[in-house]
């Protein structure tokens, strides 16, 4: 897909201030690691990822997107907008129903006439809501989009560490599908799409490619989408599997989108990635033959946060000023199924905010 009327008015995101070191998670891990003999430290030298934060107890992701959408709004400072359509696309929810977009809708007052939906696609979350919104307004169909999403990894890290102490026929091999879900981090992040013609920034979005490779589609799955208010999380990750297959549908993704956008390897001056851990990165970066000196990271004092994590890094890149004007920028996103998604920006003009809950 290529887009001629498509900009990136604005971003946001919003980060926890409780924050938890991987040397924490691994004290809470006692009993297993007492058990099984395990060297402290292993969990951030095998992830690269320092710590991870989490919003407190009891918090909705409703209540995190709205603050980042309304931070996003702000950043935007453009009285044009008048926002068509709201998307919510994290993993996290409210509930099975309503559309948690359907509370963030209200609580922001937007238009009644706006279209408001939640989607789901794991880690591409908030990525498909934008190729979604886009293509609306690419056609003339909208001017204006709010697409956000939070993701909140507390309750997942509790139940796994609580799981991982309990079960005594644990061994060294058949903890590793639980690591992933150890490295899981709380952020939330919001994007603003407008039409060139109310853009006062025209930061283009200019192309989106995905990529299916469902063959894939169990390496990584959580428990069944259960309804109740006392669901524990669990999830199961072949992290060796997924990260092979995954870098290798990225490469083939990564070859039709240099296809797509008419871009070489050298035109593109920044990157930034799905935020999983510092092997993932290096080997998908080695094998789109990219400099990792022009990608920027969050990982390491976030974790992976999931749908929330591309966009909020890209929105922190634009604060510390890592993103700059004229710059070709390509998004890399991968999420479990597998799908990936990647896009390119044309960037010109950073609005963006932040903020902590």
């Amino acid at each position: 897909m290529n887009f001629k009327h498509v900009c990136i008015e604005s971003l946001a995101c919003t980060l926890p201030t409780e924050t938890w070191t991987s040397a924490q998670v691994e004290e809470k891990l006692e009993p297993l690691y007492s058990r099984l003999k395990l060297p402290a430290g292993r969990l951030e030298l095998m992830t690269g990822i320092e710590q991870r934060g989490f919003w407190a107890p009891g918090t909705r992701p409703s209540e995190v997107s709205v603050n980042s959408g309304r931070l996003a709004l702000d950043a935007a400072n453009n009285d044009a907008i008048e926002i068509d359509c709201l998307i919510h696309g994290s993993v996290c929810r409210d509930f099975l129903e309503p559309a948690t977009a359907c509370t963030v809708h209200h609580q922001l007052g937007l238009p009644s006439n706006c279209l408001v939906f939640d989607i789901s696609n794991a880690c591409l979350g908030i990525l498909t809501g934008m190729i979604q919104a886009a293509c609306m307004i690419e056609s003339g169909q909208i001017k204006s989009a709010l697409i956000v999403g939070s993701e909140g990894g507390r309750q997942l890290v509790e139940a796994t560490i609580a799981a991982l102490n309990r079960d005594q026929s644990l061994t060294r091999k058949t903890i590793k599908n639980a690591i992933a879900s150890l490295t899981i981090g709380s952020a939330s992040a919001a994007v603003v799409l407008t039409h060139e013609s109310i853009s006062q920034t025209q930061n283009r979005l200019t192309t989106a490619t995905t990529l299916a490779n469902t063959k894939y589609n169990d390496l990584c799955q959580s428990d069944q989408d259960q309804a109740g208010a006392e669901m524990q999380p669990l999830m199961q990750t072949d992290s060796e599997v997924l990260m092979r297959e995954g870098i290798d549908t990225g490469r083939r993704n990564f070859h039709q989108f240099l296809q797509q956008s008419q871009w070489s390897i050298d035109s593109i001056d920044a990157t930034v990635c799905h935020q999983v851990g510092t092997a993932h990165r290096k080997l998908m970066l080695e094998s789109l033959n990219l400099d990792p000196e022009n990608d920027f990271p969050t990982f390491q004092f976030l974790g992976n946060t999931g749908a929330a994590a591309l966009p909020s890094a890209f929105a922190i890149g634009c604060e510390q000023n890592f993103f700059k004007p004229a710059q070709k920028i390509a998004w890399l996103g991968i999420g479990s199924g597998i799908n990936c998604t990647m896009m390119g920006v044309q960037w010109n003009e950073s609005r963006v905010a932040s903020g902590k809950m």
